[in-house]
């Protein structure tokens, strides 16, 4: 059962991927087609009436199969040659304006848009454009950091936030399942370390952490959150993650920061700060995790 899910679910993205691929294609066809006609409607404006008698063709079987007409003029004029160029699919996309490559790849989304980049060379370089990876970076995350310029490119931006978000919800994830193992592990082994709880305790180094995540996990109330307004920003080899953490959202949330340093090949949490919430305009030191 399993199995068949999992192939359903493949087939479903699969499918998903293949229609906007098509979309993209057919769309941009359409734009450069009507680009071709105006501009050939143009150059036959230009044109003075050929000897056809005088007409001689060379066809060029080049990757863009461009054929080249010579024809005598008549009056005595030297014969003109005039390039009439076939594009294949490949030069209708390299001869798109970038605004409008960029447009038409916004409406894929992450794992869409690398499938794209390794059917071809001329798809790897369109879905490896920046812009492109920009616009999916504000359409995914945040707009606040429109004037960052990431000094290895968007594209590197997004999978190193796409990697901090992941593992954020990973902590909380381990904050549900109340699973101290995993907890060590999210953890830097570190003296460094520093974890604020809720209840406005804090504690300093691995050991001293690991021993209030081993307090908390005992209690009753660790709650199941729900995250809203997640923020986050990368800095080379440092990172952090401020979010609201809604237990019941009916009352206020808690406003929490992460901090993650990037270690052996992996982020690792180095910091958490958890506020207390207001119930009904009073305040209450919770014991509720977070």
């Amino acid at each position: 059962m399993e199995v068949t899910i999992t192939r359903i679910l493949f087939t479903s993205e699969c499918s998903s991927f293949l229609v906007a691929l098509l979309c993209i294609l057919s769309v941009t066809f359409l734009i450069f087609r009507k680009a071709k006609l105006q501009s050939s409607v143009s150059e036959l404006e230009k044109l003075k009436p050929c000897d056809c008698a005088g007409e001689q063709g060379e066809i060029d079987s080049s990757e863009g199969m461009t054929a080249r007409v010579s024809c005598g003029v008549s009056g005595g004029e030297n014969g003109g040659e005039m390039v009439v160029e076939r594009q294949t699919g490949a030069s209708m996309m390299e001869q798109l304006v970038p605004e409008i490559t960029t447009h038409a790849l916004s409406y894929l989304d992450y794992p869409s848009l690398c499938r794209l980049s390794m059917t071809n060379s001329l798809m790897r370089k369109a879905a490896n454009d920046d812009n492109a990876w920009k616009a999916l970076y504000h359409k995914d995350f945040t707009l606040e950091q429109d004037s960052v310029i990431p000094a290895n490119g968007w594209k590197a931006y997004y999978a190193a936030t796409r990697a901090i978000v992941n593992i954020n919800a990973e902590f909380f994830r381990i904050v549900k399942e109340r699973s101290l193992p995993a907890m060590g592990q999210l953890w830097l082994n570190a003296d460094y370390v520093k974890c604020f709880h809720a209840t406005g305790e804090s504690f300093s180094g691995y050991n001293a952490v690991m021993g209030s995540w081993q307090l908390a996990f005992t209690w009753d109330n660790v709650a199941d959150f729900q995250i809203r307004d997640v923020r986050t920003r990368v800095l080379a080899d440092v990172a952090w993650v401020t979010l609201k953490a809604y237990v019941d959202m009916e009352n206020g949330p808690y406003l929490m920061t992460n901090v993650y340093e990037f270690h052996n090949g992996r982020w690792y949490m180095v910091h958490h700060h958890s506020s207390a919430i207001l119930i009904h305009g009073e305040g209450e030191q919770h014991l509720v995790q977070g």
